[in-house]
């Protein structure tokens, strides 16, 4: 019998901290982390991390676990998660994923396609043309050669735009086609997905007032506590909303103003590629987030199950 675990998935504001936090607190769970931008240690506000009371009150996993300059992938991801998972069962738990990073939860629960070992010579024409042409240049022939990969590949994400085009230019087929192929039906788990989703109205009304929020919190002064630690605008960590937007302001490109208004589309934007993304999986079971009655009886069905079957 594979062990069982909840995911709790939907867009960034949607509220799935709440509603994971109550069902921990209930189904004597703990939380694993499912979110590109927590792993970081120093990215707290723009990164909406739980506070030390709620990580004290219900033990989180993967949050904090590697500085700004360090790598982290979806791969480490899978292994550490499932380590996590593993932990939790051993000690009686159960276990929650929760979080909006799609590809962290599917590599996660349904495997990853490894693809063709890197080739460092497309990768350096690849770099020269970024340098010469700007990252916007690749992605918009990624648009051209692979456009279900474009996607859901962000448009400021250097490493997956490279990786696609290396790709394709090592096999000839797309990076898209080669998932598809993959199948990711390696799943060591029983998984119950529940999908949050609001009015659109909504949630967009929340991303706005998040974005506000972050930015009267200290966002800006957490962003240069971090480059005066030594860390660079240029990593990967801080390419992601709100950090961006911030190393805008910094760099003399834009005003606080401006750069808030741009943070709360590109925050949309965001939420809107997420529920694009989670739409696609078939399995999730969709639910308004204060339908927290009709959760918790779900969830504790599922768990319960699982009990059952052992007696």
């Amino acid at each position: 019998m594979k062990p069982k675990l909840v995911i709790i998935v939907g867009p960034t504001a949607v509220g799935k901290s709440a509603v994971a936090l109550e069902l921990a607190a209930k189904l004597n769970a703990e939380i694993i982390s499912a979110d590109s931008q927590l792993v970081y240690r120093g990215l707290d506000i723009g990164a909406a991390k739980p506070s030390p009371e709620q990580r004290e009150q219900i033990h989180h996993h993967l949050i904090d676990i590697v500085n700004p300059d360090e790598e982290f992938n979806a791969a480490m991801y899978r292994s550490l998660a499932t380590r996590a998972a593993e932990d939790i069962r051993r000690r009686g738990k159960n276990a929650l994923v929760c979080g909006g990073t799609g590809l962290y939860i599917k590599a996660f629960i349904k495997g990853l396609f490894s693809g063709p070992e890197r080739d460092w010579e497309i990768r350096k024409e690849l770099e020269s043309e970024i340098v010469e042409y700007g990252l916007p240049s690749l992605f918009r022939r990624l648009q051209q050669v692979d456009p279900p990969a474009a996607t859901w590949i962000h448009p400021n994400d250097r490493q997956r735009i490279l990786r696609a085009l290396e790709v394709l230019q090592l096999t000839g087929r797309p990076m898209s086609q080669w998932q598809k192929s993959h199948g990711f039906n390696e799943s060591g788990f029983a998984a119950l997905t529940i999908g949050l989703d609001r009015e659109r109205r909504d949630l967009y009304n929340r991303i706005d007032r998040r974005c506000e929020q972050m930015l009267a919190g200290g966002l800006m002064e957490e962003v240069e506590k971090l480059l005066a630690e030594g860390y660079s605008l240029n990593l990967k960590s801080f390419q992601s909303v709100g950090y961006r937007h911030m190393g805008l302001v910094i760099k003399g490109e834009m005003k606080i103003p401006e750069a808030l208004e741009l943070m709360q589309r590109d925050t949309r934007r965001l939420a809107k590629r997420q529920i694009t993304w989670f739409r696609g999986e078939s399995e999730t079971q969709w639910l308004h987030p204060e339908d927290r009655e009709r959760i918790f009886t779900t969830v504790a069905s599922f768990f319960n199950a699982e009990q059952r079957e052992i007696d």
